[in-house]
């Protein structure tokens, strides 16, 4: 009986390296948004259909750039994977 190899290919090295780039970068951008509308707010107090533009900035505008970047993620490693490990 044949014993799978535990060492990592150089293809699947390089998928990792990519991946945990692309998953730092994503986590950058998603703090510094965060961070940014959290010390930015209270400039943004002119009114938007009634309400503060800081909460429509908090209620819409964030959970959209989060699942955006959900996106993002889930399409680049879908491709790492497809070029990289599984190759055609």
């Amino acid at each position: 009986m044949t014993q799978p190899n535990p060492l990592p290919s150089a293809s699947e090295q390089s998928a990792w390296s990519q991946t945990r780039r692309l998953t730092f970068i994503l986590l950058l951008v998603w703090w510094l948004a965060t961070i940014a509308l959290v010390w930015g707010a209270p400039g943004l107090q002119f009114r938007f259909f009634g309400w503060p533009f800081g909460f429509w900035a908090a209620a819409q505008g964030l959970p959209l750039l989060y699942l955006f970047i959900v996106v993002i993620y889930a399409r680049r490693v879908r491709r790492i994977e497809r070029d990289v490990v599984h190759p055609a």
